[in-house]
């Protein structure tokens, strides 16, 4: 058995997979990891009292992984694949950044799983980019190694936003007001929408209804934002809120799109993308992708897709366990 999981900002998903006679999930549970002191915590929850035997474990974690241990952006937990490993009776334990797990994924998509962005034509062997907005925002990609692609693990979502227009230069003023770094992270996440919202309540003086006012005061104001701006007739704050956010996010692809040369394609994941998917399929995000000056016919031959199973970062760490395991010497 191995044991995988998907740890981000917000909860983490763990899951036991079967190697034999094909790779394949026995049992997924998700925790919200504000009520957990640590990863130990969520692994003696979920394992109980099952005793299978773990051959080995695979995380996929949000933040860098640097010699074999990752403090996460997003939460204050340290995680050691040594004392991860001591839990589970020595067993090897393999860490990787959360894109890296969901960029080892992708090969097991299957074309139900995703939403159509931009058609293109993805050259086999291309690289591939990976962007997913959640709690926070992840970067990563996979290159073609002569044989099978590999991940780049990245922190590209806390590189300077770079502002495209005169409205974006007063947001990244606004938000240098209150950050030392401005990040596309702090656009391009859930409390990055509130931002967005926030900036058009102080700085261009949108009207907000009182309900709406209230719920920004909550955790859940990401999620009233969006639910009020896909509402019919909802408050015009809260649709330019989200008007914005998808703009950004798919300027940012696109510029992810252009360092990777990523001709593979480009994929959307994380757990924003498919709450707010008939946003995403009108035409912003794509237009926003595509306005790179001289570079445009490069990038509309780029097939874009979002995500739409949040079980895949899952399916990628277990895959790059067994094949590490396959193509360890004691295997």
């Amino acid at each position: 058995m191995l044991l995988c999981g998907d740890i981000g900002g917000t909860n983490t998903r763990l899951a036991l997979f079967r190697r034999e006679p094909a790779l394949e999930p026995t049992r997924i549970a998700t925790y919200p990891n504000a009520h957990a002191a640590g990863l130990g915590d969520l692994l003696a929850t979920f394992l109980g009292a099952d005793t299978s035997p773990i051959e080995a474990a695979c995380f996929g974690i949000a933040g860098p992984v640097l010699g074999g241990r990752v403090e996460t952006t997003n939460l204050p937990w340290v995680i050691d694949a040594e004392e991860v490993g001591g839990r589970l009776g020595g067993a090897p334990v393999f860490l990787l950044n959360d894109l890296e797990a969901l960029a080892y994924g992708v090969a097991a998509l299957r074309d139900d799983a995703t939403v159509i962005l931009n058609p293109g034509t993805a050259v086999p062997t291309g690289t591939i980019a990976i962007i997913a907005a959640g709690t926070g925002l992840g970067e990563g990609g996979l290159v073609w190694d002569g044989r099978r692609h590999v991940a780049i693990p990245s922190e590209g979502g806390h590189a300077d936003f770079g502002p495209r227009s005169e409205r974006e230069i007063a947001l990244l003023r606004y938000l240098l007001g209150r950050y030392e770094h401005v990040s596309y992270e702090r656009m391009v996440s859930g409390p990055g929408l509130a931002h967005l919202f926030e900036f058009l309540r102080d700085v261009e003086r949108r009207e907000v209804p009182p309900a709406l006012a209230a719920a920004l005061d909550t955790p859940d104001a990401p999620a009233a934002i969006t639910k009020a701006a896909l509402a019919a007739g909802g408050p015009a704050i809260a649709a330019a809120a989200l008007d914005m956010f998808v703009s950004i996010y798919g300027a940012e692809a696109g510029n992810l799109a252009l360092k990777l040369k990523a001709t593979g394609g480009v994929y959307v994941g994380g757990g924003i993308a498919p709450k707010i998917l008939p946003k995403l399929t009108d035409g912003t995000f794509r237009t926003a992708f595509l306005a790179k000056g001289r570079f445009a016919d490069m990038l509309a031959s780029i097939p874009v897709r979002v995500v739409t199973d949040d079980r895949i970062a899952l399916f990628g760490a277990a895959r790059e366990a067994d094949a590490r395991l396959r193509t360890s010497p004691a295997h």
